[in-house]
């Protein structure tokens, strides 16, 4: 049977259930809201439609209708910015738990640490008195070179819908809202304010949507912020089609949607199609501003002038008043706690999340894990192992209460070994929207790591991407696959001087290894918050078995992704257009329907025990598009260690009558077993799960006939494969 991970993922399961319900907007709500409108003025409603400083929107003091407060925090609520500019307002109690980044949270695979984490970030916002945390985002990883991809749930839209629930519902529980991001199709950095998207209905239902239906239809989410680009010629902030088609028509959304802080162009699109709460306008996002701008916003002053001489119908603005009071009525006043901030409890979240997200991605020969107790002397070397992480990296930057550092946490942990340390190579001092380089010289610092390594025992380099400019940071998008500031050329002079060579990766995206094969041991340790180094000495010494799967692949060359396969209209386009050409086939979809084999593949994460996936089958071989595929299987760790397995099941559809991946994720269940323990694994599979959209009936469609079940433990190590006609 499926097993609790840890007491954490327990605890956060009973919490889950238990608030599902909860702040729900009942008859009662609806007609305070109602009391309030009538009692309003046209100015004090236009006012609840826009900021009235740098993060808040104003109430009505007249009738005790509070403001919202709003802090950026995917993975931590950002220190206090000033009123009215963008300086830190340098606040003493402004301090965080720094939470791994969204790319460790989805490769846990794991929708109970999901929910933990979301109720530790719910405490702290609400401690600081947040109405609004902007996050999770749940864009889709579609190349590997955008500059916000630490900041999502990878590249699955089965993956991270199921992982993005249990987060939403965690943060609510506490009256605090969340804001899914980034509504919707903000797949790059670069061009950012203005590309417009042209996609297909198939791609944008199948591929790029889920998450966020997800987010609103099963997590509740009470707002849903709008991205900087435009779809189909129209800002996403105010697009028809995303916010009054879909996100408030279709899925029922009855919340609030806000703008990326920048994000409105224009009035009357503003006004008719969707938009809620504008916010940052006069920004770039971060840098400029127009000075007390807030009555001149598209849905201030201008909106004021356009309702009253009738230009615009007074019924779009009473729609968005009772979507800004039903938040209100969620959040500000609603009855709350204190909230907590920070303390032990939320640290063991970050690092139960850390632990479960590292990945494993090679292991040769045992390399890892390394013996804690043999006197030895261990070569640390990279500027990652000591450089602050928590901060930089755009709007997710953080002021953490503590930050471990991979030396100090493999210091801590090999009490016995003489740990050592050489920096190796340096990035310039963090930087947004610019790059600065390092003041220190290349080669100096190259010889003086490989002398350290020369006479180690071991040799662990810590290496990757930054946060800054032109890495992993808002604002900017990569400029190759490669590892920047000469690391492949250190990790060939390392292996050189020491064959004894294992390589931890901090990263948010996947890099090119020309290194691989050489290499003992590969980490791959995403940007992992507060307990960063804690947990990957936890993982490096063998304290905690890894078990995070990758939710993204690894290209052996950016050529072999279907973004980079059409050239430069496909990424980054020409500056005003750009057409997803690869369509639905995104991340391991592509690699697989086109037998491109990739570096490390989606899904896949090693452990220091061995599982055996066995007696895979069916209930019934038939069933219909109402229905539900159940299957078994026997799933044994044959090895001498305790640990925990993704099983993961895909689906194909051959002789489908429309283009489909020769593979989808449809459902995984992580499971921990102790050395030499089996357990039945029992997984359901609803039938309509194996539904496309048809573009032509606008509707998803399950087609009738024979589908593939996959079931393996990565998309590239299928134990068995079955068939099931759906009728």
């Amino acid at each position: 049977m499926k097993q609790a991970l840890t007491a954490l993922a327990a605890l956060a399961a009973t919490a889950l259930g238990a608030c599902t319900q909860q702040r729900q907007p009942g008859t009662d709500v609806e007609q305070r809201i109602d009391s309030l409108m009538a009692q309003m003025t046209i100015e004090e409603k236009v006012a609840l439609c826009h900021a009235q400083s740098k993060f808040t929107s104003p109430g009505v003091p007249r009738l005790g209708v509070p403001e919202l407060h709003y802090s950026d925090g995917p993975h931590g609520v950002r220190a206090e910015i000033n009123w009215d500019d963008w300086g830190y307002a340098g606040w003493s109690n402004d301090s965080c738990t720094a939470f791994p980044a969204l790319t460790a949270l989805a490769s846990t695979f794991n929708p109970e640490l999901s929910f933990a984490y979301g109720d530790a970030l719910g405490e702290e916002s609400l401690y600081r008195g947040k109405d609004v945390i902007l996050g999770p985002g749940v864009n889709i990883y579609r190349t590997p070179l955008n500059g916000r991809n630490f900041e999502y749930m990878g590249e699955d839209p089965y993956l991270a819908s199921v992982m993005v629930v249990p987060y939403v519902k965690g943060v609510q529980r506490h009256g605090v809202a969340t804001s899914v991001k980034h509504f919707a199709l903000n797949n790059q950095e670069l061009w950012r304010g203005h590309i417009n998207v042209e996609v297909s209905d198939r791609a944008l239902r199948e591929i790029y949507l889920p998450a966020f239906r997800a987010a609103v239809v099963e997590g509740g989410a009470w707002t849903v912020m709008g991205a900087y680009n435009k779809l189909r010629g129209q800002h996403c902030c105010h697009n028809e089609l995303l916010i009054n088609k879909i996100l408030k028509g279709e899925w029922a959304f009855d919340g609030a949607v806000i703008t990326d802080w920048g994000g409105a162009h224009d009035t009357r699109e503003a006004a008719l199609n969707g938009l809620d709460i504008e916010m940052g306008s006069w920004t770039n996002g971060l840098t400029s501003s127009m000075a007390l701008a807030y009555d001149n916003y598209y849905l201030a002053r201008p909106y004021l002038d356009a309702l009253r001489k009738g230009e615009l119908p007074m019924s779009t603005l009473d729609d968005k008043v009772r979507r800004i009071l039903r938040l209100m009525f969620r959040t500000s006043m609603s009855r709350r706690t204190h909230g907590i901030m920070g303390g032990a409890r939320h640290s063991a979240t970050a690092r139960a999340v850390a632990n479960e997200g590292i990945v494993l991605l090679k292991n040769s020969g045992g390399f890892f894990p390394l013996d804690t107790t043999t006197q030895m002397t261990i070569a640390v070397i990279g500027q990652n192992a000591t450089r602050c992480m928590t901060l930089s990296g755009g709007s997710s930057e953080l002021k953490a209460r503590y930050e471990v550092s991979p030396l100090d946490g493999i210091r801590a942990q090999f009490p016995q070994a003489r740990v050592v340390y050489s920096m190796g190579y340096a990035g310039g001092p963090s930087a947004y929207g610019r790059e600065i380089p390092s003041p220190l010289d290349a080669d100096s610092l190259l010889q003086a790591a490989v002398e350290t390594a020369r006479t180690a025992d071991v040799v662990i380099f810590v290496g990757g991407l930054n946060k800054s400019h032109l890495q992993d940071c808002e604002a900017g998008d990569r400029v190759s696959l490669g590892l920047p500031f000469g690391q492949d050329r250190l990790i060939g002079e390392l292996k050189a001087a020491n064959p004894r060579l294992g390589v931890v990766l901090v990263s948010g995206n996947a890099v090119a290894m020309p290194w691989v094969d050489s290499v003992d041991g590969i980490v791959q340790a995403w940007y992992l918050g507060s307990e960063a180094g804690h947990a990957i000495a936890d993982v490096l010494s063998g304290r905690v078995n890894p078990s995070g799967k990758l939710p993204i692949s690894f290209p052996v060359a950016l050529t072999d992704v279907g973004a980079h396969s059409f050239g430069p209209i496909a990424y980054p386009g020409d500056s005003i257009n750009e057409k997803y050409l690869e369509d639905i086939l995104v991340g391991y979809r592509w690699h697989d329907t086109r037998n491109i084999r990739p570096l490390f593949a989606f899904g896949h994460g090693l452990s220091y025990t061995t599982f055996a996936l066995t007696d895979i089958s069916l209930q019934s071989a038939q069933c219909t598009a109402a229905q539900t595929i159940r299957l078994t299987a026997r799933l044994t760790n044959t090895g001498s260690r305790s640990g925990a397995e993704v099983v993961q099941v895909y689906v194909g559809k051959p002789d489908s009558k429309v283009t489909r991946a020769a593979k989808e994720l449809k459902a995984f269940g992580k499971y921990r077993l102790d050395a030499g323990q089996s357990a039945t694994v029992s997984i359901e599979l609803p039938a309509e799960r194996l539904a496309y959209f048809d573009e032509g009936s606008q509707q998803w469609t399950v087609e009738p006939g024979a589908y593939d079940i996959m079931v393996g433990t990565a998309s590239d190590n299928i134990a068995d494969t079955l068939r099931v006609d759906i009728r």
